[in-house]
């Protein structure tokens, strides 16, 4: 029998690459699709496959939740707050798929990104595990592409430094992005078009545009545009961001650690639009040939593939643009350093909308619609 799946959230930007890939992969056959709306309850829903899904449910209409076999939110943390204790006190007995990050540490949850982490999956269901929630963007795609090494309990620790995109922080922000870029063009389009203008006069523009008081500023805490931000989400009050925290506990979790493998460093906000990149220094245990890792990690996963570590190669395949809208996972730039036989650097990127939050949802939810 099809299952009844509840879909919240299915309008911003991981829910509607959620319903882009599901429409590809033509998995509303198996299912009975419901949209719900936080907001336009009553009006029209998508259009998936040539069919106007009309009358959206109310988001917050714990009866009709409770009708659903499963429900699969991209609404954010303050739904699950809202919604989620309610609906398992009144004992619906679904299965929850979530892409915020607030029940991704609690005890009856499973961190869900199946290529690395499938048996631990599977034992849950069978211990009758039912709530699943998507990691951590950047840990996704950290796990995609050092899934080799992970696997084979290779990795001592990890140094991170991550460069995430505008889309990390919502649509707004892209939005907001785009006009400072737009902003700091008006300001000097004219002086570009002047051969003779001091390109040092033109940067004075810019700079006094970025820091002009009517210069579009709504959501980011200082302009990303021309510049970056060197800390994302809250403070741990040990100098460590909630962000910079979660590549540790999350990915212990999602490999069923107890803290195994140390990982730390910093995490930054850039102007890329919605592809996160990540440079690596890796501690393995003992000592592997640049052959033998560069092995393990592409007989991983069908996604991961290496960049040989040429200027011609990094740069055509190892950027956001050249992965952007893709489910490929590049890693390149590995070489042996020069602290140590077990030390190498490795550089990767992937589409943050994608692996680092569309995907092991969808690919949860057909775990689920096929038990």
């Amino acid at each position: 029998m099809m299952k009844s799946v509840g879909f919240i959230g299915w309008r911003g930007m991981v829910g509607s690459v959620l319903l882009e890939r599901m429409i590809q992969e033509n998995d509303f056959i198996k299912i009975h699709p419901h949209f719900f709306s936080t907001s336009q309850p009553g009006q029209d829903g998508p259009i998936i496959n040539n069919i106007l899904f009309k009358n959206l449910k109310d988001a917050y209409n714990i009866n009709l939740l409770k009708e659903m076999d499963i429900i699969l939110t991209c609404q954010g943390g303050f739904y699950t707050n809202a919604v989620y204790s309610k609906l398992r006190k009144e004992n619906w007995r679904g299965y929850w798929i979530d892409a915020s990050s607030t029940l991704r540490m609690s005890d009856d949850s499973i961190i869900v990104l199946d290529p690395i982490n499938l048996k631990i999956i599977q034992e849950g269901l069978d211990n009758g595990i039912k709530t699943f929630v998507g990691s951590n963007c950047t840990v996704s795609l950290m796990l995609m592409a050092l899934g080799g090494l992970f696997s084979k309990n290779l990795i001592e620790w990890i140094s991170v430094s991550t460069y995430q995109a505008a889309s990390g922080a919502g649509a707004k922000y892209i939005i907001e992005l785009l006009k400072q870029m737009g902003a700091l063009y008006n300001v000097v389009s004219k002086d570009l078009l002047n051969k003779s203008y001091s390109i040092l006069d033109i940067e004075k523009k810019v700079t006094k545009e970025i820091e002009n008081n009517q210069f579009p500023l709504k959501y980011f805490p200082i302009p990303l545009a021309g510049n970056l931000i060197p800390w994302i989400d809250i403070d741990m009050n040990n100098g460590q961001s909630r962000e910079e925290w979660k590549g540790q506990f999350e990915t212990n979790k999602i490999l069923g650690f107890k803290n195994k493998v140390i990982i730390d460093g910093i995490c930054v906000r850039i102007s890329s639009i919605r592809c996160h990149s990540q440079s690596f220094t890796i501690k393995l245990n003992k000592n592997l040939s640049l052959k033998n890792i560069e092995e393990i990690i592409v007989s991983h996963n069908n996604w991961v593939s290496f960049v040989p570590n040429s200027i011609e190669e990094t740069i055509s395949k190892l950027t956001p643009s050249s992965v952007t809208g893709t489910l490929n996972i590049p890693i390149g730039r590995l070489r042996k350093m020069n602290i140590g036989e077990k030390y190498f650097s490795a550089f990767t990127v992937g589409d943050q909308l994608l692996w680092g939050a569309a995907e092991p949802l969808r690919r949860m939810l057909n775990l689920l619609i096929n038990i």
